[in-house]
């Protein structure tokens, strides 16, 4: 009855599983805030918790809402213009390969077609463009909804912010793992999915802002979309900003703008690359890094379960996998030793 209950209670929270997990996050996130305010102004669970939530709101909660509406106007500007076809992007694919014939012989060594891959190209553009209308018109269709969630989420995470702890503690008393088992995988949960959540977001928002700014000094249409775009996609290991970036520098360097292409090329491998590389074991740490691929399959794989919540779930799950294993490894492990000892049965383990 307590399995079936429990599922039964999961099932019925799953349409607002969204922020639920984002309240979540938040309370990991600004816990720290939380815990200096208790120290500063006193044990007042009420006022601590509204004082950290207005600091979430101010620093992340209202700017995403500004962004993401400046974001689906400049997004909804640029495929009204490729729907009255002032934007072409076939004709800058024609263009590069006008200027640089030895791109489609390279590719030719490897019976790569370049019309079918121009072709997939133009298709890939005009599919994403349409989707970032359909989900711009999506949320604007929704609008009730869409604030009913944000609603919920910051609701959730002011009694989160508040309760958490002693959420935690009933917690470990309800499961049967020991309690030192259960404080030490809460402390990896919260350790993890702040790292996660915390480090991936930050960098991928400073990726997107530096490629968004020098788009707009370099007078490239639409650098707020694109900024967004390299801060999405920065997510992903191996490709991440490049993959908007390096074709817009070839692009320039097509068109005889040889000068604001190495000016992008030079920004984008010394500003946008090195970025990751030193923001991410600070803000993420060594610990809680997964590896390359792994990172690819869960944001690919949250993608498909979660939708865009996805980006960030889907490592955190696997995040989570990995360190939840490393623990009960570590936990329950049998150290192999050059020479076997046989096994105690007076002091064994188990609670």
């Amino acid at each position: 009855m307590l399995v079936g209950v429990s599922i039964a209670f999961i099932l019925l929270m799953k349409p607002f599983f969204g922020p639920i997990f984002w309240a979540v996050a938040i309370a990991l996130i600004f816990h720290p805030v939380q815990q200096i305010l208790l120290h500063r102004l006193g044990d007042r669970p009420n006022i601590n918790a509204l004082i950290t939530l207005c600091v979430c709101m101010v620093i992340v909660v209202i700017p995403v809402l500004v962004l993401g509406g400046a974001l689906i106007a400049e997004g909804m500007g640029i495929y009204q213009k490729i729907q009255n076809g002032e934007i072409r992007p076939g004709e800058y694919i024609d263009q590069v390969n006008n200027s640089f014939p030895a791109i489609q012989a390279f590719l030719a060594q490897f019976d790569v077609n370049f019309s079918e891959l121009r072709d997939r190209a133009v298709s890939a553009f005009l599919g994403g463009s349409q989707f970032l209308a359909k989900q711009a018109l999506g949320i604007g269709q929704n609008t009730f909804q869409f604030f009913l969630g944000l609603a919920l989420m910051v609701y959730l995470a002011f009694f989160l912010i508040r309760d958490g702890s002693k959420l935690v503690d009933l917690l470990i008393q309800a499961l049967p793992l020991g309690d030192e088992r259960e404080r030490l995988l809460f402390a990896k949960f919260a350790e993890v999915t702040r790292a996660t959540v915390k480090g991936n977001l930050l960098i991928a928002i400073i990726q997107g802002a530096l490629g968004g700014i020098i788009f707009w000094i370099l007078g490239i249409t639409g650098a707020l979309l694109w900024g967004v775009v390299m801060a999405i996609v920065s997510l992903l290991p191996a490709v991440g900003a490049a993959i908007v970036w390096v074709p817009v520098a070839v692009y320039l360097a097509a068109v005889g703008d040889f000068v604001p292409a190495i000016v992008l090329t030079a920004y984008g491998v010394v500003v946008i690359g090195l970025a990751d590389n030193i923001l991410r074991p600070i803000l993420v740490g060594r610990d809680t890094k997964l590896p390359d691929y792994l990172v690819l399959l869960s944001t690919l794989g949250g993608i498909a379960m979660f939708g865009i919540n996805g980006f960030v779930m889907g490592p955190l799950v696997a995040a989570l996998f990995m360190a939840f294993w490393g623990i009960f490894i570590r936990e329950f492990g049998h150290v192999t030793h050059d020479e076997p000892q046989p096994p105690a049965p007076d002091h064994g383990r188990g609670d």
